[in-house]
């Protein structure tokens, strides 16, 4: 059983090219973020490079692990913590032969039970699930139900939920089993990170 990713709280992904994004990072980060996903689908290689190293700058100043969306070679070059992989990223072993044992691979379930046991016996850190809620960043998203939280429970592996979240229906999401509730744009979107981010990390004390 692994158990590189430990606690529980928000997890804040990034949302894409950005003029301000280690401000905005720093922000979200200071408001209580416990993880930090930097994704980012463009295909400027040199420039997501020199950001996901100056990323990890900053997580590793706060002691909070950066992960890098679908690419294990930018999350190798970046000295990331880890990676996060969808369906079509690769698979658990061949990033884990990349990054190392210690590596922390988030893997996306969405709404598949039988999905989240098999990448869990592959040796996945934690499980993604979603959307809970419609999604501005993935309208067509999957959805998935809060009873997939709450069987999955028994794989003992950190669950994620991702999906329109706010903190007004992240609480359910958390009661449900949540560890961490994945957040994109309800922090970056917002105009005061730091406060969007806090009100997020206030749901794990309350619930």
């Amino acid at each position: 059983m692994h158990h590189r990713l430990k606690g529980r709280g928000l997890y804040v992904i990034t949302d894409g090219p950005r003029a301000n994004l280690l401000e905005a990072v720093a922000l979200a980060l200071a408001g209580g973020a416990k993880l930090l996903q930097y994704r980012d689908k463009t295909t400027d290689q040199a420039r997501r490079l020199t950001e996901a190293r100056a990323l990890r700058a900053l997580c590793a100043a706060r002691g909070v692990p950066l992960i890098i969306n679908d690419d294990v070679a930018l999350a190798q070059a970046a000295g990331a913590a880890g990676v996060h992989l969808g369906e079509d990223d690769g698979d658990i072993a061949s990033a884990r032969l990349a990054l190392g044992p210690d590596a922390i691979i988030g893997v996306s379930c969405y709404d598949s039970l039988e999905r989240a046991r098999q990448v869990a016996a592959d040796g996945a850190d934690y499980l993604a699930f979603g959307a809970f809620f419609p999604s501005p960043t993935k309208p067509h998203a999957r959805r998935a139900s809060f009873d997939l939280l709450r069987q999955t429970a028994a794989l003992g592996l950190p669950r994620v939920a991702i999906g329109g979240i706010t903190p007004e229906n992240g609480g359910s999401l958390v009661d449900a089993g949540a560890d961490y509730l994945a957040v994109i744009s309800a922090v970056f979107g917002d105009p005061d990170v730091r406060a969007a981010a806090g009100r997020f990390t206030q749901l794990f004390t309350t619930h």
